[in-house]
């Protein structure tokens, strides 16, 4: 970890409400006048669209294992180096992960180049203007056999639905944007599941603060749920891992003040009102970048 040069990852699958931190962060930045090198966890996956569609027929003909929460379809010991890299000098490479024809055409008139949405852009240097590196993807806490990318991370955030909800909102995100039936998306989710436990999970063990979305009304059947509970019809569990209360100087008393009808549900962990966690994030993790920034100014 490096406070001259902070990263700062936020980890989650699709659909577990890392756009809702992402929005949180992009205010704090331009609240506090601070230029963040973002990277998107996509950019790191190890296949294009169509390679890796490839490659995972080829797998599930083999009779194996995979998907895009495991290591054979990413390049973590790239990610790792950018993390470290960035630590020490504030640079590194990054590239783009094309997901539509809006993305594909904002890149190729910025590049000169004529790529399709499922490919990268190529690899680019990070401005050497940046305050610190902002991360959103799957594997921001990532550790395995020959990498450790939690470990160079300064601030390390988890989203995180429980298991039912999570379903539901890929369910009908995929249904609804891709056409997908219902019983491939059951499958989809089958087959990513050994991955999902192995190198998901237990990222949210690693992580300095996990926000976890928890409905409150009936998911029991996630596969019939046709509904993605409101934000209202929610809570949000946040909880602070041991270390962190003191590391970032939380102040519970503060929080309970400042969010409305928030309660103390463990020593380490508030809940509050699922519509209100946008808020919560940037009353708790402002203090937490701006105090980051000061280190990093002291240092200089």
């Amino acid at each position: 970890m490096s406070k001259r040069h902070p990263v700062v990852a936020v980890t989650g699958s699709s659909g577990a409400g890392t756009s809702t931190v992402k929005r949180a962060f992009e205010h704090i930045f331009s609240r506090e006048g601070i230029i963040p090198a973002v990277v998107e966890g996509d950019s790191f996956h190890r296949f294009e669209r169509g390679p890796m569609k490839q490659a995972m027929a080829e797998a599930q003909a083999r009779g194996e294992n995979f998907s895009h929460f495991g290591p054979e379809a990413n390049i973590f010991d790239k990610l790792e180096e950018l993390f470290r890299t960035y630590g020490e000098t504030g640079g590194g490479n990054r590239r783009y992960y094309l997901h539509s024809v809006e993305e594909a055409a904002e890149h190729n008139a910025r590049l000169g180049t004529s790529l399709d949405p499922g490919q990268f852009t190529p690899w680019e240097p990070i401005p050497s203007d940046t305050h610190l590196l902002f991360y959103e993807g799957l594997h921001g806490g990532v550790v395995g056999e020959g990498y450790d990318v939690a470990s160079l991370v300064d601030l390390l955030i988890g989203v995180v639905p429980i298991a039912n909800l999570e379903w539901i909102q890929k369910i009908s995100r995929d249904n609804a944007e891709r056409g997908y039936s219902a019983e491939a998306i059951v499958d989809t989710i089958l087959r990513r599941m050994p991955d999902y436990i192995n190198h998901i999970c237990p990222q949210f063990s690693r992580t300095d603060i996990n926000f976890q979305r928890v409905p409150t009304v009936d998911t029991s059947n996630p596969f019939i749920c046709r509904n993605i509970p409101s934000p209202d019809e929610s809570f949000v569990i946040i909880h602070f891992r041991k270390g962190a209360r003191e590391k970032w100087g939380i102040d519970f008393s503060y929080l309970l003040r400042m969010i409305h009808d928030s309660f103390m549900s463990s020593p380490t962990s508030i809940v509050v009102n699922g519509g209100k966690m946008g808020f919560a994030m940037e009353i708790i993790l402002t203090p937490i970048i701006h105090k980051m920034i000061e280190e990093k100014k002291n240092l200089h």
